[in-house]
């Protein structure tokens, strides 16, 4: 059986907001390796010049343009988005349900969205009302790596994305490298307790456990985001539970308490540990430290991630094409 309806806020992220994620996802690639990367796609009108006034429907979008010191530009986020930084700012809509109306009510001169069978509509009725709308898949390393230089060049801070995405690189190589002659060990990834769903092969904590030095336990399973009985949970045999649930009361005591799943360590995910972008490195090396503990007093690299508030970016170049592009909002990725 396959997730619809988890309950956790790691992308979107509200509890009621990964249910529709993670259907979303059902579509889409994960963060492995093998994964083809999916080119961005551009909608409605160039923008003139750069934008300054900037809308995203995605909180990993968000966290990019602040990470890009560019928050001073944002003026509509969607309901999910819980950066500091963004909290005053309007929300329109979430990631797989955007509200066309007020987007355009805010007047943006660009829309950074994630691609979505959820939203594909909303997005492309957004670039026919005459938004630039710039579409950036996040489902593999690779795409969060050009995603983050895209939104730099869309931005006019080309040379800041280029340096973000190659921060982010570095950091996901050295939680590789750092992980490499530890015994991996056995992690079952959660996201929701009632129904429990896991992480599957091909998905995105699928890939994070691989990039940390880990082993699946849930790699038998047939879906990126399977639902698990408590048998199936069992016969996983986990050595450590990362918990990256929001909703924990009950369900998750009951199913501990079961033979098999009560010798498992338990580690606590925090909320923005599965959500891709700028926070990737941050989150595999997170992921590294809560797979060994003892790992965690090690001195770590600076972060690439987002400021706690807006800041002025640096002065951008404009562009000055106006041409109309005809492309559809599809999803690209491997089912």
């Amino acid at each position: 059986m396959t997730a619809r309806a988890p309950t956790s806020r790691r992308r979107c992220f509200g509890s009621a907001a990964l249910r529709l994620w993670l259907a979303a996802l059902g579509l889409l690639v994960g963060l492995g390796a093998a994964a083809a990367p999916r080119a961005p796609l551009r909608l409605g009108p160039h923008p003139v010049g750069s934008p300054r006034r900037v809308i995203t429907i995605a909180p990993s979008l968000t966290e990019t343009v602040l990470a890009l010191g560019a928050g001073d530009r944002l003026v509509g986020v969607s309901r999910f988005d819980d950066a500091a930084a963004v909290k005053g700012l309007p929300r329109v809509g979430g990631y797989t349900d955007p509200s066309v109306e007020a987007v355009i009510s805010l007047r943006p001169d660009l829309v950074l969205a994630e691609p979505s069978p959820g939203n594909r509509a909303a997005v492309e009725r957004m670039a026919a009302l005459g938004t630039p709308v710039l579409a950036l898949g996040l489902g593999n390393e690779e795409e969060i790596y050009s995603a983050l230089r895209e939104v730099g060049a869309a931005l006019g801070l080309a040379d800041q994305g280029k340096a973000l995405a190659q921060a982010t690189l570095d950091r996901v190589k050295a939680v590789r490298q750092r992980s490499r002659p530890l015994t991996k060990a056995r992690a079952l990834v959660v996201y929701d307790w009632e129904p429990l769903v896991v992480a599957g092969p091909g998905s995105f904590g699928d890939a994070m456990l691989q990039i940390a030095g880990a082993t699946n336990a849930a790699e038998a399973a047939r879906s990126a985001y399977p639902v698990f009985s408590a048998e199936l949970a069992v016969r996983a045999a986990p050595e450590v539970i990362v918990d990256a649930a929001d909703v924990r009361e009950g369900s998750r005591e009951r199913l501990l308490k079961l033979p098999g799943l009560a010798e498992a360590r338990l580690a606590v995910a925090s909320p923005s540990l599965f959500r891709p972008g700028p926070r990737l490195g941050e989150a595999v090396e997170e992921l590294l430290n809560l797979l060994h503990p003892s790992l965690a007093a090690t001195s770590q690299s600076p972060s690439p991630s987002p400021s706690t508030s807006p800041s002025p970016s640096t002065s951008p170049s404009p562009s000055t094409s106006t041409s109309t592009s005809t492309s559809t909002f599809t999803p690209s990725g491997k089912p």
